[in-house]
């Protein structure tokens, strides 16, 4: 007995071998003197929070979190500014930004002036063999001219170089010298249903190319492509871009080069303790010809060339780090209904949704696989309801988490279908950047109501916000929560009706508490709490007070991920890991950065 009693007293006083550094008095982590929005009901404000073990493990007053240093504790005086869960983007692409520091980037430029004058800076560093290009994340409405470039602008700023300036998903603009490279006009060029190219009154080829998602695509593999280590800086900058706006965890909603291929340059960040965001993802066997479907080539890697079960976290320390969440999201080539807003809606068969869904979709809730499905419009929406209705019926869900993914138009009665069936809805900000487009295309009163986010708001359907990004849409999520909290597109017209916007808390839910139904981590992810994961940012402007037109310009000062400092700004520069150089020593990122200044 006596033996016992030492033996126990020695384990509680932390003397054991071991025992010591794993529970050595006083936290890693204090923030004080700041604005906590907690996220919580019991506790909705605090001032200073303290973290231990990647945790949040005690939110109160200054007075009480101090009392907690330790030795070894890093203290932080926000200096009253707002401090909010880290937010967390349910359905983006960052997998597919191998070529990141390859791209010009136009997200938040104000002036098509100062963007064509980033192209010609850019065409005197581009060493010859490679391309100006610019892919995604701008719209024409954000400029102050409220207007795409012309190709005689175009061809000035980048007379020596292939060029390629890429809006969204919709269109793209060629110089001679991209023309000629990519085969415009001849079988080398792809060209899916829905491809269509400009020309002048002579018959000739403008440059213009209109198209959907698998026009573009293949576009990406016809360019020069960056080295492993290109693609490893790519990466970390990408992610570091998503942290200066405090970003703190992803879902990678399937790259181009699956499991588990296309993720070595995240094995890599991870082997050298440089992944500064948590990694959930879902996959997408795209291009895999030895199976009959996606869906068949999605099981057939999961489980048995590379297994993997959901839910399984392949990092070694952190959280959540690198998860795989499940297939998606495309499951079925011939039923994907691209989005593009300046073109009518992409309505498919409905016997060819219900049919082939209920056949991908039975299989995989046999294999226990959660599953995320791209379905933008209504008319498309229906018909994939029924198709897993028909499955429920005949191999019950219970409880497999799978969404519908962007769904901006769907209806109230499928939104209840959904909540019905146990799945969610993960909705994106396109409409943001892309809103005034789709005036153009259905008119201004469907666009009030487009999505109908007081209606799945009030809904109680899990339901999260996410960007879409890195091509489809910006990857600053400040840009959508002015959307959705002032109506306003980035023209600054209104877009949204009076009764169809959300207040400044249930706007920022969208990006924290909602999207953690989506990884299943509604007790660790989204609030200030004890017990959850130490992720959080410290904004620059303090977002519940700031005048609603500078909602937009609002980033991060100081973002954490497990209780680790991943990007500081202004008076906390110094605390931030320093980025490693980036590559190649041409990369218009190098020069430009990732996003405008935001001001």
């Amino acid at each position: 007995m006596k033996v016992r009693l030492a033996l126990m007293a020695l384990v509680l006083s932390g003397v054991t071998s071991g025992h010591a550094a794993e529970t050595s008095a006083g936290a890693d982590l204090i923030v004080y003197n700041a604005k906590i929005h907690t996220g919580t009901k019991s506790q909705p404000e605090a001032s200073a929070l303290a973290v231990k073990g990647g945790r949040i493990y005690s939110v109160g007053s200054d007075t009480d979190i101090l009392g907690l240093k330790g030795d070894k504790t890093r203290v932080v005086d926000a200096g009253q500014r707002r401090l909010i869960p880290g937010i967390h983007d349910a359905h983006t692409h960052v997998l597919n930004e191998r070529g990141y520091n390859y791209v010009t980037r136009w997200d938040g430029v104000p002036t098509l002036k100062r963007a064509l004058a980033m192209l010609s800076e850019q065409a005197k560093r581009t060493p010859e063999g490679h391309w100006v290009k610019v892919i995604g994340g701008w719209a024409p409405y954000q400029f102050e001219e409220n207007r795409f470039p012309t190709l005689e602008e175009l061809r000035k700023a980048v007379p020596d170089r292939p060029l390629i300036v890429q809006y969204a998903y919709n269109r793209a603009f060629l110089n001679d010298l991209a023309m000629k490279a990519f085969g415009v006009g001849t079988e080398k060029f792809p060209t899916p249903p829905g491809t269509e190219f400009e020309k002048d009154a002579s018959g000739n080829f403008t440059g213009v190319v209109h198209g959907f998602t698998f026009t573009f695509i293949p576009l990406e593999f016809m360019v020069p492509q960056p080295s492993f280590e290109e693609q490893v800086s790519s990466i970390t900058n990408a992610i570091h871009d998503l942290n200066r706006f405090g970003i703190t965890s992803i879902v990678d909603a399937a790259p181009l080069i699956g499991y588990p291929a296309g993720h070595a340059p995240i094995r890599t960040l991870i082997e050298e303790d440089r992944l500064n965001v948590r990694f959930p993802f879902i996959d997408l066997q795209f291009g895999d010809e030895s199976s009959a479907s996606l869906v068949d080539a999605e099981i057939n890697a999961v489980t048995r060339k590379s297994p993997i079960s959901a839910g399984q976290n392949l990092h070694p320390t952190m959280g959540h780090g690198h998860e795989y969440e499940g297939a998606g999201e495309l499951l079925r080539m011939e039923v994907h209904d691209h989005e593009n807003f300046d073109r009518p809606a992409v309505i498919i068969d409905p016997e060819l949704m219900r049919t082939r869904m209920e056949e991908d979709i039975g299989k995989l809730v046999r294999h226990g696989i959660p599953f995320r499905m791209h379905v933008s419009y209504n008319e498309n929406i229906s018909p994939f309801l029924d198709a897993i209705e028909s499955v429920d019926r005949k191999t019950p869900l219970d409880g497999l988490r799978w969404s519908i993914e962007h769904a901006e138009t769907i209806s109230p009665e499928n939104i209840a279908r959904v909540k019905k069936l146990g799945g969610g809805i993960a909705l994106d900000t396109k409409m943001a950047s892309h809103g005034d487009g789709f005036v153009a295309t259905y008119g201004r009163e469907k666009a009030w109501y487009t999505p109908r986010l007081r209606t799945l708001v009030d809904s109680g359907v899990p339901l999260a916000m996410t960007t879409d990004a890195f091509r489809a849409s910006t990857f600053n999520p400040w840009i959508g929560i002015s959307w959705m909290t002032t109506g306003k597109s980035v023209s600054g017209s209104r877009i949204l009706a009076p009764d169809n916007v959300l207040t400044r808390a249930e706007a920022l839910a969208l990006f924290t508490t909602g999207a953690a139904w989506f990884v299943q981590q509604e007790d660790e992810m989204g609030k200030i709490a004890p017990g959850h994961l130490a992720d959080f940012a410290l904004l620059d402007k303090d977002y519940f007070t700031v005048p609603e037109d500078q909602i937009k310009t609002i980033s991060s000062v100081l973002t954490v991920v497990d209780g680790r400092v991943v990007f500081g700004a202004q008076a906390f520069t110094g605390l931030a890991p320093p980025l490693p150089p980036t590559l190649p020593v041409w990369s218009p990122v190098k020069y430009f950065g990732g996003h405008h200044p935001v001001k």
